[in-house]
């Protein structure tokens, strides 16, 4: 990763970390470099990384990279270099766009869909105009537009998202005062008291830790230099402890690579084993410290600290004689009570309009079974119509393979059965009358002539 590439990503655009072992024994960085994905936590973070991952591989845009400052990122005049990068690199990018306006299209259909608005014909180019990360007017091709779009939504949305995260966090502890409550509600006074005793101990377990170093003061950086670096805290040089966490080389130090230098305080408050302890707490505790160090040290405020600035705060007096850091336990609740009243009230025409939402899905359930039984009975009397008609069909082909009858129901024949067996075989004639009556049929009455021959 370039310094230049540093550049684009001063609004935290950290796509890529590297990790950089340390060699103890003498104190170099290795030049091999692992490469671990931190996401953004933007909505479209993978298409963002791929455009970048993809204009990387161009060496003219890679050189334009190196070379840009701040205001050439935000006033788009890097975003002209496009026109100048090659012809794969401009083909990966329109496919990048083509899935990228895909996956949008498949995420409005489901908002759609979850609000019962499956009747309305989806006006595709007008919905994916609420989409400010690339030109929905162009959905074919990646042109210089998207990319100036690109930047200035992720720079827009990242300066914003420090300010989620917080909100977030807000929502979470609301919503766990409010369970903790309900549940209080729920026992009895001897329980209540109990169970109030308990939470107290936890709380009071949960205060009970080593003093914190407050971040980027020389305590806490000395801390690192010794426990983390194996280094003499006696030699401790801010400037060698810059380069030694500026794990990618390029002179800045981004956000990810500040936080990491605050796990060792955080370890002492927080350990995901203790049930007092809230691992969500502990990655607000992290934000805040980060957040308090860019304030003193990110003199140019483009969210990235270069060597210049790291140096010149630790002349500040604060580095040296900071004020004590005060925890989440040590702060007034991120909450008022009227925010946490206007939540419960908010929980509770959720759980109103589900309860809706669950009374009409259990009666369309009842009427789909309704419409099921009533599909099973007409496929029985299909299946009953079926085997009578089967039924008279074969008693009819039984009637059709008899031979004729006469009046008086005795066999007919044809008039005259040929059934040559083989050549030897003698053929068989049958005399019939006029009639069609087999002309040697035994007379009723034996000839008067025979009787008298007989007697």
């Amino acid at each position: 990763m370039t310094g230049g590439f540093k550049g684009l990503l001063l609004l935290s655009l950290c796509l890529v970390v590297w990790t950089v072992p340390i060699d103890r024994n003498v104190d170099t960085i290795h030049e091999e470099k692992a490469e671990e994905n931190v996401d953004t936590g933007l909505y479209y973070d993978r298409y963002l990384r791929e455009v970048i991952e993809v204009l990387e591989t161009d060496p003219h845009f890679r050189e334009k990279l190196q070379t840009a400052n701040t205001e050439d990122i935000k006033n788009g005049r890097l975003s002209k270099e496009l026109d100048l990068v090659g012809h794969h690199v401009r083909t990966r990018l329109d496919e990048l766009k083509r899935q990228e306006v895909s996956r949008l299209r498949m995420l409005l259909k489901a908002k759609l869909d979850s609000t019962n608005a499956l009747s309305v014909q989806m006006d595709h180019a007008s919905l994916l105009k609420q989409f400010e990360h690339l030109d929905a007017h162009n959905q074919n091709t990646f042109e210089a537009k998207d990319l100036e779009l690109l930047i200035a939504t992720a720079t827009k949305d990242l300066e914003n998202y420090d300010a989620e995260r917080h909100e977030e966090f807000k929502r979470y502890e609301m919503l766990k005062e409010h369970e903790r409550r309900e549940y209080l509600k729920s026992l009895d006074q001897e329980k209540r008291e109990k169970e109030e005793r308990r939470i107290e101990e936890l709380k009071e377990k949960h205060r009970q830790h080593p003093k914190i170093n407050a971040p980027g003061s020389v305590n806490q950086l000395r801390e690192v230099w010794e426990e983390t670096d194996g280094l003499d805290p006696q030699e401790f040089n801010p400037k060698t402890f810059f380069k030694l966490h500026d794990t990618n080389g390029d002179g800045l130090l981004d956000e990810q690579e500040l936080e990491s230098l605050f796990t060792k305080e955080l370890e002492k408050v927080y350990d995901p084993k203790n049930e007092e302890d809230d691992m969500m707490e502990m990655e607000e505790e992290r934000l805040r410290m980060r957040e308090h160090v860019m304030q003193n040290v990110d003199i140019n405020r483009d969210r990235l600290v270069s060597l210049e600035e790291f140096l010149k705060s630790t002349e500040k007096k604060e580095f040296n004689n900071p004020k004590e850091w005060e925890t989440l336990d040590d702060t007034k609740p991120v909450y008022t009570e009227e925010e946490l009243q206007r939540f419960e009230a908010e929980l509770r025409d959720k759980e109103v309009d589900l309860g809706r939402r669950a009374e009409t899905l259990r009666q369309e359930q009842e009427l789909l079974k309704e419409r099921s039984k009533a599909l099973e009975a007409q496929k029985r009397e299909y299946q009953q119509a079926v085997m009578e008609m089967s039924q008279k069909q074969m008693e009819q082909q039984a009637v059709n393979r008899q031979p004729p009858s006469g009046p008086n129901g005795e066999l007919l024949f044809q008039q005259e059965i040929q059934k040559p067996t083989n050549e030897d075989s003698p053929v068989v004639k049958v005399p019939v009358d006029q009639n069609g009556d087999v002309q040697n049929k035994l007379p009723a009455e034996p000839p008067q002539n025979l009787l008298q021959h007989t007697s």
